[in-house]
């Protein structure tokens, strides 16, 4: 019985982690865009050069 339990918790475990891993690449994808679409779309600052459009 007990090794049945312990098979289907790593069961759960794993598709569990499935899971959010796969959440995690679309969230990976989204700020990827986002970063880029940054990058492309950054403004020119009074200097005349184009500034950096994050605050780091």
């Amino acid at each position: 019985m007990v090794p049945l339990l312990l098979v289907l918790l790593l069961a759960v475990i794993l598709f569990g982690a499935g899971f959010a891993l796969d959440v995690l690449w679309w969230v990976a994808l989204a700020v990827l865009v986002l970063w880029l679409l940054g990058f492309v779309m950054r403004s020119t600052h009074a200097g005349g050069g184009r500034g950096r459009w994050y605050r780091w």
